[in-house]
């Protein structure tokens, strides 16, 4: 019972965060294109939300930014000694000062 009470939480919050952003997106549209653009129009509702999911496409992906693979590394961390950490540490540190050229 409480899983799917999360689960419907979680749709819930999904489709109302989807109408907010879709929401900032036609007003933002709407309040600078118009007086930027000569001969731009305005757009509704649903057209904010198809420039919302054309620009997570085309910059954003849907991927997130973890996820799985950020579980994954965490759990590859935990399972190394102190030792290994250390030595993980000192050849990211000297990698990153390589590409830096610090």
């Amino acid at each position: 019972m409480n899983f799917r009470i999360r689960c419907v939480g979680k749709a819930l919050l999904g489709v109302i965060a989807i109408g907010v952003l879709g929401g900032i997106v036609m007003t933002l549209w709407n309040w600078v294109i118009p007086a930027l653009f000569v001969g731009a129009r305005t757009i509704d509702f649903v057209h904010a939300l198809g420039l919302l999911v054309l620009s997570r496409i085309l910059f954003g992906g849907f991927r997130g930014h973890r996820g799985w693979h950020g579980r994954r590394h965490w759990r590859k961390w935990e399972s190394m000694t102190p030792e290994e950490r250390e030595l993980f540490r000192t050849a990211w540190r000297a990698g990153r000062s390589r590409r830096t050229g610090a």
